[in-house]
């Protein structure tokens, strides 16, 4: 079977009611959907399906991967009987970069659910627009037609989603943020600094992880007596797992399943780390762009006793039952520089019968590590006054929800830091207990 191909304003019946839209662009480009009504508007946000909101009623968003382009699927039997066209949109993602700049058209491709091909259409003629309607389905006496667009918007965002009913800033680039998706839209959006957030419900909490009382807070780091400086006669800057110890201002760049010793240069082993965790969401330019939702991820840390779970540290439970982890608190957007979450470890008081501190990442609004760049996890001196001495910076984002980026390891000389960068499905800490065993030791 041959796909129908369709000139600009032409139609064709459907013969799917699930179907697959991807478009062609010989450049960097997001895909979108808008559900309007019959008089051509979306009724509110949830209308809106994008990079940041994949799913809407009848309609999912894909990414990339394996180097196949994003991709809409459409069941039009699911869409909601007040939805009367569904218009799939294109758009550049580099700023100020045009379709009329590109080398060859956009080619807009529609098959259906089993890749079975329907229709292809051309959308040429293009100039100074950055985003284009490359094709809708529209009813028609009770039935879905398929019908090539090829028209956009030189005006770019604002123009798109104004025509279509959304409620937009004069000036997009200065539009007040949009609500959060656990935000009712009705609501206005507080410019003040928000106040620190309840715990979230957490639906894994059992008896045997009740929440302990606060451990006190560990003693104050020691100050520097005369010349007693543990990192004053400072070597070349180690390389890792080869047993050379830490140096105060060269610290270690470990790469996936590298580990190093936590020992100082006169070789007596770290007490009191601290181990930050950071990332930024990706600024996109694409469609919605001023849309682009806070990627909210958690640190957590679990102990384990050979490939026995002994306790969690994470948001809903801030300290260990000893008091020797312990996390600094939430932070929900990842914005601003430095480290975005915090976990303190005590490693002398540690019990003996724990092997391993695994820390792990995961995104409890179910945002991928495709939305997230610049992840790391560093070690920090916290007693010793030795800056960062070791890093462990992500390359790529996975399509999965967590991330298992590092442990601590207790050997028979004291302890080690492990990169381990491993991506699992996990939206909090306790999906990841099923898969332990991987990474415990």
């Amino acid at each position: 079977m041959s796909a129908v191909q369709l000139a600009k304003g032409q139609n064709a019946p459907l013969s799917a009611s699930q179907v697959a839209v991807t478009v062609q662009v010989g450049a960097a480009a997001d895909l979108s959907a808008l559900l309007l009504t019959s008089d051509g508007r979306v009724r509110g946000d949830q209308d809106i399906v994008f990079y940041n909101q994949p799913e809407g009623p009848g309609v999912r968003c894909i990414p990339p991967s394996g180097g196949q382009p994003w991709q809409l699927q459409v069941r039009l039997g699911e869409l909601p009987p007040e939805i009367e066209k569904v218009r799939v949109v294109t758009s550049l993602d580099e700023a100020g970069r045009t379709f009329g700049s590109l080398v060859s058209a956009p080619v807009a491709v529609v098959t259906s659910a089993d890749g079975a091909p329907l229709a292809q259409a051309e959308l040429s003629g293009l100039s100074s627009e950055s985003i284009l309607i490359a094709v809708e389905f529209y009813r028609r006496n009770g039935e879905w037609k398929l019908r090539s667009v090829g028209q956009g918007y030189g005006g770019g965002l604002a123009d798109l989603l104004r025509d279509h009913g959304a409620d937009v800033a004069d000036e997009p680039a200065t539009a007040a943020p949009v609500p959060a998706a656990n935000t009712p839209a009705s609501q206005p959006v507080s410019t003040q600094p928000p106040a620190p957030a309840p715990r979230r419900p957490d639906p894994y909490t059992s008896d045997a992880m009740a929440a302990p009382s606060p451990a006190p807070a560990p003693a104050a780091p020691p100050t520097s007596q005369g010349g007693d400086d543990p990192y004053a006669q400072a070597p070349a800057a180690p390389a890792g797992d080869d047993g050379s110890r830490l140096t105060r201002g060269r610290p270690v760049n470990l790469s996936k399943g590298q580990s190093v010793n936590l020992r100082k240069d006169d070789g007596s082993n770290l007490s009191l780390v601290r181990m930050g965790l950071g990332w930024d969401p990706v600024q996109r330019g694409g469609i919605l762009s001023r849309r682009t939702a806070e990627v909210d991820l958690d640190a957590s840390a679990i102990l384990v006793a050979g490939n026995d779970i002994v306790d969690l540290v994470f948001y809903n439970r801030l300290s260990s039952a000893d008091g020797s982890v312990r996390h600094t608190g939430d932070n929900r957007t990842g914005a601003g520089d430095g480290d975005d979450e915090v976990i303190m470890v005590d490693l002398n008081r540690i019990p003996v019968h724990v092997t391993s501190v695994i820390l792990v990442v995961s995104s409890y609004e179910g945002h991928t590590f495709q939305m997230v760049q610049n992840a790391f996890c560093r070690l920090i001196d916290e007693a010793g006054r030795g800056g960062e001495l070791v890093r462990y910076q992500l390359s790529g984002g996975d399509a999965t929800t967590g991330m298992v980026m590092a442990a601590l390891r207790r050997t028979g000389s004291g302890w080690r830091m492990q990169a381990i960068g491993e991506a699992v499905q996990a939206r909090v800490p306790q999906e990841v207990f099923p898969m332990m065993s991987l990474f415990a030791q």
